[in-house]
């Protein structure tokens, strides 16, 4: 068994090529092989946003506080609130974020595969970030 006490990990700022905007990562796990999960609260100032990308074995994304939005590649940008949980089937091309005008934070899961936990690709345009929202 292992314990990590609160407090006793570090936060990150993520390489800001697969960003835009203020963005923190407070990591909960990256388990030990053979295991392959990672976990970690990501939390997005207003506005910031993650570049398109996508996960070998998929992602969960668990939301814990303020205004989520999150687009498929070809859907509507998606709203989603605390305790909404959304999935991203492996290689599905998405991005995630908060509102323009609201922080959010969720809670990221996922597993990596030759080390890698996710893939990434072009940063959301503005246009993208703006786009038809779901009904």
């Amino acid at each position: 068994m292992q314990i990590h006490r609160a407090g006793s990990r570090p936060s990150v700022t993520p390489n800001p090529d697969y960003f835009t905007g203020t963005v923190r990562f407070d990591p909960v796990i990256a388990a030990p092989d053979p295991a392959r999960v990672h976990a970690l609260i990501v939390t997005f100032e207003p506005g910031a946003r993650t570049a398109w990308h996508t996960h070998p074995l998929g992602q969960t994304l668990h939301i814990l506080s303020g205004l989520c939005l999150a687009q498929k590649e070809g859907d509507p940008v998606q709203e989603l609130r605390p305790g909404d949980t959304v999935w991203f089937a492996p290689g599905e091309k998405h991005w995630h974020g908060a509102a323009p005008d609201v922080a959010m934070s969720h809670l990221a899961i996922q597993e990596a595969q030759d080390g890698s936990a996710a893939d990434w690709l072009e940063k959301v345009t503005d246009a993208d970030y703006s786009g038809p929202r779901a009904g």
